[in-house]
């Protein structure tokens, strides 16, 4: 069964691919979402038109014109777009490439997020993947399962919700007042740690932990009024940098762990070069939503039925919140073959190499 799952894997939506990982493991927000929050109480969705305008398939909860990140990861990899670990489908032979847990408003603390109903949150994520595990269980022997985890990769995309629907939100959460910005970075890093090493004890052996893009730059935060008309909110940008240079000291400590290749995807750096260089890029627009109502089409996120921008190759921005396609491409490349100013301390490509 794993040599099989190893040398061909069938993408979900066409196309046959020669796989570099048995499997991808999705952990995170709505970044990279597939559809977890269609089924959940939860007013964070993204199952209507025109998201995924630009998808094969039409919308699916993907929080995006097309494909996210971990999409054209995958494609990257050879491995099928993970199923949402929600849907019901996701049983039996369709586990065996990967399950994607991510849910939108979800974060590292388990409060974050929570005005926006049910989510699952990182340590309900790892909660989840136990329920595969013991799917998973049932289909191979011990040794099989040992070499499929150790070869799989695990993808997180966590923070952006701590501080967007937690930190910066003073009005329904605390943490503000209870933490200065470098001692709330700190205590998502103990949090994420944590569950890093759970994940670790469950088998995993292959990360890829994703920093978090420059925040104060997205529409809706240009929207708010906290900086001039042509300039991000600089107070934003500058308190991520506790918390993503952590994520690289997370990284070596989990990479002193037998066995263990993990990696940073420094997203804030190459989001900030499209931002800073979008021509060279080939965008045009970098400072509003290609859908959404309001200052910087940023103030209220793009609504069912809206009619989006039509030159959404121009735009890095595709809502009030998430980028475009065509950012999440330079995204992955990067994370996939990109120097270690990039993906760091080696890239994806790197990593499935080694055994």
């Amino acid at each position: 069964m794993f040599i099989t799952i190893l040398e061909c894997s069938n993408n979900n939506y066409g196309g046959v691919y020669s796989a570099r990982v048995p499997a991808m493991f999705v952990f995170g927000d709505s970044l990279v979402d597939v559809g977890n929050n269609n089924y959940l109480n939860s007013i964070a969705k993204a199952n209507y038109f025109p998201y995924g305008v630009d998808f094969s398939i039409g919308p699916t909860g993907r929080f995006s014109n097309g494909k996210t990140f971990v999409d054209i990861l995958g494609e990257m990899l050879g491995v099928p777009y993970p199923s949402a670990f929600a849907d019901p489908n996701t049983a039996g032979a369709r586990i065996l490439g990967g399950v994607n847990y991510a849910s939108a408003a979800a974060g590292i603390l388990d409060e974050t997020g929570q005005h926006y109903g049910q989510r699952y949150s990182l340590s309900q994520q790892v909660l989840n993947f136990e329920i595969t595990l013991n799917q998973l269980r049932r289909m191979m022997n011990g040794t099989t399962l040992t070499q499929y985890l150790a070869k799989s990769l695990a993808v997180l995309v966590f923070g952006s919700n701590d501080y967007i629907n937690n930190y910066l939100m003073p009005s329904i959460y605390s943490s503000s007042y209870n933490y200065s910005p470098p001692e709330f970075a700190n205590l998502l890093l103990n949090h994420f740690a944590r569950q890093l090493v759970a994940l670790y004890s469950l088998g995993l052996r292959k990360f890829l932990i994703a920093g978090v893009g420059p925040l104060g730059c997205i529409p809706n935060k240009r929207a708010s009024g906290q900086a001039p008309p042509d300039r991000c909110v600089d107070y934003v940008n500058e308190i991520l940098g506790t918390f993503n240079e952590g994520l690289k000291l997370i990284v070596d400590q989990m990479n002193t762990r037998p066995g263990t290749i993990s990696a940073y995807g420094n997203t804030y750096a190459v989001v900030g070069d499209i931002l800073n260089n979008p021509a060279t890029y080939g965008f045009s627009v970098e400072d509003r939503g290609c859908c959404g109502i309001g200052k910087n089409q940023g103030q209220i996120t793009c609504l069912p039925f809206q009619i989006p921008c039509s030159n959404r190759n121009v735009y890095v921005f595709w809502d009030a919140f998430h980028p475009t396609q065509n950012v999440n491409t330079i995204l992955a490349q990067r994370a996939f073959s990109g120097p270690p100013r990039d993906c760091y301390p080696i890239n994806v490509q790197q990593m499935t190499l080694i055994y």
